[in-house]
């Protein structure tokens, strides 16, 4: 990718992060359309994509791919042409770039090239589906995609089980009734909602208990479209008695090592692992 004389643009030069509709093609902003049009290039996670959208929006800026597999290689050829003068915009295939998408180290070194980088905010599935929850939006942490296995998913929920906050999730179709059912073993009875396709015509939000949408989606199969879960956050509870530690650590030292369990109950719990350990340890060896 050789830098170009760059062309009359109105943008000054710079990394424009750019987000692009998740669903609705005309979910996206002026000023996003008009970066798009004037820039010298577009980085695309795939350009195929991203050509359909300007193919409705009537732009014909040159596009270049931008992903997981070429970043390495393509990022020190964008800050070239960045240090050359050029407005260098970034898109994902739908959404906001950088938010489970790849970008984060691009934006980093063109920062530290003293570069200028500015966000043309825009749809973000997670922000979408936090809107329409109908859960508390206060405070939320966004935790991505979970892990694929089981053990190690469990351990993750589990880690997050005390976050005081609601949690927002990104999860594959064929994986989502099984997460839903370690969800509600790991966090609890909570409130949670389901939301698929977002801004798109067969746009579909279900709410319940995780328990009850585990079971939904085991019976009815896995659903289509890209799928957001919104769980909320732990309801104020009394401190726990020394016979529901002792049922939570039997539980999980039932299905993992005397270190795992531990790390799971203190990460439930928020006790001193010190106190969790020697309790865990009792336990083991009355089992013995």
């Amino acid at each position: 990718m050789k830098p170009q004389t760059p062309r009359a643009s109105r943008l000054a030069p710079g990394l424009y992060v750019t987000a692009t509709p998740i669903g609705n093609a005309a979910d996206i902003s002026l000023r996003g359309l008009e970066v798009l049009r004037e820039a010298d290039l577009v980085l695309c996670e795939d350009t195929r994509v991203t050509a359909k959208l300007f193919a409705i929006h009537g732009i014909s800026t040159k596009m270049a791919p931008y992903h997981d597999h070429n970043a390495a290689e393509m990022r020190p050829k964008i800050l070239n042409r960045l240090a050359a003068g050029e407005a260098i915009a970034l898109v994902s295939d739908a959404g906001t770039p950088l938010i489970s998408d790849p970008g984060y180290k691009l934006v980093r070194e063109a920062v530290e090239a003293g570069h200028m980088v500015t966000a043309l905010p825009g749809a973000s599935s997670v922000l979408a589906a936090l809107m329409v929850s109908g859960l508390p939006t206060d405070r939320f942490l966004f935790a991505g995609f979970l892990s694929a296995k089981r053990e190690a998913r469990r351990k993750e929920l589990a880690e997050l089980a005390t976050v005081p906050a609601t949690l927002v999730f990104l999860e594959s179709a064929n994986r989502l009734a099984a997460s839903l059912a370690d969800m509600a073993e790991a966090l609890g009875e909570r409130e949670a909602a389901v939301a698929r396709e977002l801004t798109k015509k067969f746009e579909e939000v279900r709410r319940g208990p995780l328990a009850e949408l585990a079971r939904h989606y085991e019976e009815a199969g896995a659903p289509k479209g890209e799928i957001v879960i919104v769980v909320g956050p732990p309801a104020a509870r009394a401190p726990l008695c020394a016979h529901e530690i002792d049922a939570m650590l039997e539980n999980a030292l039932a299905r993992a090592s005397l270190k795992d369990a531990v790390a799971e109950i203190v990460a439930m719990t928020g006790l001193p692992r010190r106190e969790i350990y020697a309790r865990a340890l009792a336990l083991s060896r009355n089992g013995d």
